[in-house]
């Protein structure tokens, strides 16, 4: 079973779930692939003590701290997806990757398309940071919770882009 939770943050509430022991999802509200990655049910419970320890961390990342991330991260996916998600948790706060560059730490024969998929699915918003991930030459690509939101977590982070 999995639990709910909701947390407001500056840029639209967040749907955050856990299996009691880890963070299994953070979706904005209306987001591309929301929710797609749990397929068991989930039951709204505002207690647990991780949803505390993640709101924290949500409540001081939004303060423009660089909270480190001290409780466990459990996306779902299949094995590449959760590969090319590692990389993502690598990018330091404040500094990006381009598919590119992320498709050749996995392999020489990846194709930033391929990381391009595998960025888009993540389920687990902002604490696997996917917002750092440009296109080539640091121009600014999709975002699954929409650019306009993309822009405000680069600008939060002071990670220059180009539209």
């Amino acid at each position: 079973m999995y639990f709910s939770t909701n947390y407001e943050s500056p840029l639209g509430n967040l749907f955050i779930v856990s299996d009691a022991k880890s963070i299994c999802g953070v979706w904005f509200y209306n987001q591309k692939h929301f929710k797609s990655s749990i397929k068991q049910e989930i039951v709204e419970n505002d207690d647990l003590p991780i949803f505390k320890v993640v709101k924290k961390w949500f409540d001081d990342y939004f303060n423009g701290l660089n909270p480190k991330i001290d409780f466990k991260l459990n996306p779902h996916g299949s094995e590449f997806r959760c590969r090319v998600w590692e990389v993502l948790r690598e990018i330091p706060y404040g500094e990006s990757l381009t598919y590119g560059e992320i498709a050749k730490r996995i392999s020489p024969t990846m194709s930033a398309q391929a990381v391009g998929g595998a960025v888009g699915h993540n389920p687990i918003a902002i604490l696997i940071p996917c917002h750092r991930v440009m296109g080539a030459k640091g121009k600014i690509t999709g975002y699954a919770a929409g650019l306009d939101r993309k822009i405000e977590l680069l600008k939060l982070e002071k990670i220059e882009f180009k539209l």
